[in-house]
C-alpha cells in the first residue's frame, strides 16, 4: 500500500524534486490536508500522502501538458491507486479531473493557499508563522503584485468547495502550519 507509506511516498517526492521551494511547498500542503483529514476523522496518511506528491513530477515536467499527467503515469506503474492518482491530477483544474470525493477538494483548497500563506510569513518581519493572521493573509491577497503566480480565484473556490467561509478556511491552515512550524522551517 504505497499510498499510506510516507516514507516511500517522501523518497519519490525527493527523487524528483530537489527545489527547496517546492519541497517546502510540498510539506504545507500535507501538513494543511492532514490537517483536514484529522478534522474530518479521514485516513491521514492516505490524504497526507497524496498532497506530499501533488506536484512531485513539477520540477521535470513543468507544463501544463505534462503536470501533473507524467506524475499520474509515474505513479500507476509504482503501483499506487488509481483513486489516490487521480486524486492527485484533480487539483490542477485544466485536468478536468472531478472534484468528486473530500480530498480532491481538500487538496485543492489547501494548494494555493498554502503557498500563498507561506509568502505572507517570508515578508513578515520575524519571518514567523506566529505573526500571520487572517486580515494579514487577506490584505496580501487584494495586491495582485505580491505572489503573482498564485490563482486568487482557486484560494476562493477553495474555501467554497469545502463548504467553509474563506476566514475560516485561512485561519485553518494558518493554524495547521503553525503546529509544524518547527519542520517546516516558518
Amino acid at each position: 500500500m504505497n499510498e499510506r507509506n510516507r516514507e516511500y511516498c517522501f523518497s519519490l517526492l525527493n527523487e524528483y524534486t530537489k527545489s527547496e521551494s517546492l519541497l517546502k511547498h510540498a510539506f504545507s500542503v500535507e501538513t494543511c490536508v492532514r490537517a483536514y483529514a484529522r478534522k474530518f476523522n479521514a485516513d491521514e496518511e492516505y490524504w497526507g500522502n497524496a498532497a506530499l506528491l501533488h506536484d512531485f513530477d513539477y520540477e521535470k515536467f513543468p507544463t501544463a501538458d505534462e503536470h501533473p499527467y507524467k506524475g499520474y503515469e509515474i505513479l500507476i506503474k509504482k503501483g499506487f491507486e488509481e483513486d489516490f492518482c487521480k486524486s492527485i491530477m484533480s487539483h490542477a483544474s485544466y485536468t478536468n479531473i472531478t472534484r468528486d470525493t473530500l480530498l480532491k477538494k481538500v487538496l485543492y483548497a489547501c494548494d494555493e493557499l498554502a503557498g500563498f500563506i507561506t509568502a505572507v510569513v517570508y515578508v513578515r518581519p520575524s519571518k514567523s508563522i506566529d505573526e500571520v493572521e487572517v486580515q494579514s493573509v487577506k490584505k496580501k491577497l487584494k495586491d495582485k503584485a505580491f505572489a503573482r503566480a498564485v490563482n486568487r480565484d482557486d484560494i476562493i473556490a477553495g474555501a467554497e468547495i469545502i463548504g467553509v467561509q474563506l476566514d475560516e478556511h485561512i485561519q485553518f491552515c494558518i493554524d495547521a502550519l503553525k503546529e509544524n512550524k518547527v519542520n517546516l522551517n516558518l
